[in-house]
């Protein structure tokens, strides 16, 4: 439904962000409930899940509003939904499952790999989500959104990076042992001795390991 918060798989996993980004959405055959949260501008509708049935899509939606009756009649009004039922409701939120006609560009987009990332949460128009991308594809990204005149804000952004190449396989081996029996815990639940008879090794060579693997994290850490 909502096409422009894209699950990119970055070419890079050493060169990625994580991102909330936000994007106004049009009224079309694929974004019919930004008018719906449009019509509702102080309710937060938040798409929980969203799959293809037969030649439809069903969406499971959480709607946080003040005026939950009025939101059930909306909906229960609305001429793209083939069904419509109400799994929970109470004072200031109601759950939703709706069934609508395949939009035009879904099967297109499925077929790319280019579908939303749930949760994506509507309101007044806008959607928000957060998805894990590349520096280059956020950068396309907001490219694209530029040159069609869509509005877009980052909501946040932060940097991420690969965990796997920070250390060596045997380091990460030591390391995850000591964590599993306590090593790290207060009080600890094994001593220096009691990892290295574990590991079937003397206590000098876990230290060293643990030592070198210590270093890495907490210098990864502060930079």
């Amino acid at each position: 439904m909502i096409g422009l918060l894209l699950n990119h798989s970055p070419a890079n996993p050493g060169d990625m962000v994580r991102v909330r980004l936000q994007v106004e959405i049009g009224v079309d055959d694929d974004n019919w409930l930004a008018g719906v949260s449009t019509d509702f501008p102080d309710a937060e509708f938040t798409i929980l899940t969203s799959q293809p049935v037969d030649d439809g899509v069903l969406e499971l939606i959480e709607v946080t509003t003040s005026d939950v009756d009025a939101i059930v009649r909306r909906f229960d009004d609305a001429s793209e939904a083939r069904s419509f039922d109400v799994l929970h409701s109470d004072d200031g939120l109601v759950l939703v499952q709706l069934e609508f006609p395949m939009p035009s560009t879904y099967e297109a987009r499925r077929s790319k790999g280019i579908l939303p990332r749930f949760p994506i949460s509507i309101r007044d128009g806008w959607a928000s989500g957060e998805q894990v991308t590349s520096q280059e594809q956020l950068s396309e990204l907001t490219t694209e959104l530029a040159a069609a005149d869509i509005p877009y804000e980052i909501l946040s952004l932060t940097q991420s990076y690969d965990s796997n190449g920070l250390l060596t396989e045997r380091q990460r081996e030591v390391i995850t042992k000591a964590v599993e029996r306590g090593y790290y815990d207060s009080p600890r639940g094994c001593t220096l001795v009691g990892l290295a008879e574990t590991m079937d090794v003397n206590q000098s060579a876990v230290s060293g390991v643990l030592h070198r693997a210590e270093s890495k994290i907490i210098k990864e850490f502060v930079s």
